[in-house]
């Protein structure tokens, strides 16, 4: 007997499939083999970047044990039930947005098990009235556990966007990260590589954590390198105040790379619902 997980059968002993959230066009993933790398960083101006190129985002916080997005995008606000089952999004910088950080506020921390973690992946897909959306981008915690798990097998993710480090501790767990998805079926969409340079001042460029070892591991994957995100304090201080670099516009400081990286996904993105959708039939 192996040790891989089963999805609950269905009544009759059927087994349920993934079921697509209503006006979602792409639901795209945002995972990392370990933490600390900045997955939760690439996530928040991500959504942000693609709201500001046009796009209907939305933003789901699914790392329930260490949700920071509320605090990266600047908001407490809580959530509004509208009626039994239906809640409303927060809004903000024109991306709407879930996180178990704005249902349980504060420093209790969550002791939760499998069966916890995927009634609220469920409550956050099912429940959230996401409305009509381009990109729903779900930040995932970081490893391949229960949270990645349900989410595979609750709704179609398009594709994940895996973030790493040059470091060559986060580059062995990133390779583990896109082998599971490749055996759960989930196209991946490339890799990010964060805090990639640092440039110093009088223009010296200093790779502090290693130098192109991303993009080697996604080709030897054959898989897309998305970009390099550099390592610039306006990122960190835009995180800590809730203010993303990315709602500064395409060209502030720190922001050019998470807009460069969001159109490398979109057209990832758009690449692979073509190709779901097949050629165009033309009847005469």
């Amino acid at each position: 007997m192996g040790n891989s997980p089963k999805r609950p059968s269905a009544p009759g002993g059927g087994m349920p499939g993934p079921s697509p959230i209503p006006g979602v066009k792409a639901l795209v993933a945002v995972a990392s083999g370990k933490g600390g790398v900045g997955k939760t960083t690439v996530a928040v101006n991500l959504a942000i970047a693609l709201e500001r190129m046009g796009a209907r985002v939305g933003l789901l916080d699914a790392d329930v044990y260490g949700p920071n997005v509320p605090t990266m995008m600047g908001s407490n606000e809580q959530p509004r039930a509208i009626s039994e089952g239906e809640i409303l999004p927060v809004e903000a910088y024109g991306v709407k947005m879930i996180s178990m950080g704005l249902l349980n506020p504060g420093d209790r921390p969550l002791i939760w098990r499998g069966p916890m973690l995927h009634s609220v992946m469920q409550q956050f897909l099912r429940s959230v009235v996401w409305g009509e959306l381009d990109y729903l981008i779900v930040d995932l915690p970081p490893g391949t556990g229960d949270v990645q798990l349900s989410l595979i097998q609750t709704v179609p993710v398009t594709g994940a966007v895996l973030v790493t480090t040059p470091s060559v501790v986060a580059l062995a767990d990133v390779r583990k990260a896109i082998e599971m998805f490749r055996q759960v079926n989930v196209e991946v969409l490339g890799v990010v590589e964060n805090m990639s340079y640092y440039d110093a001042p009088g223009g010296q460029r200093v790779c502090i954590f290693g130098e192109g070892e991303g993009k080697r591991m996604a080709e030897s994957f054959s898989v897309a390198f998305l970009g390099e995100i550099e390592i610039d304090p306006q990122i960190r201080i835009g995180g800590d105040t809730g203010k993303p670099v990315a709602a500064l516009g395409d060209s502030a400081p720190g922001a050019k790379s998470f807009y460069a990286m969001a159109r490398a996904t979109a057209a990832r993105v758009e690449a692979i619902l073509s190709a779901a959708q097949g050629p165009m039939v033309q009847i005469d």
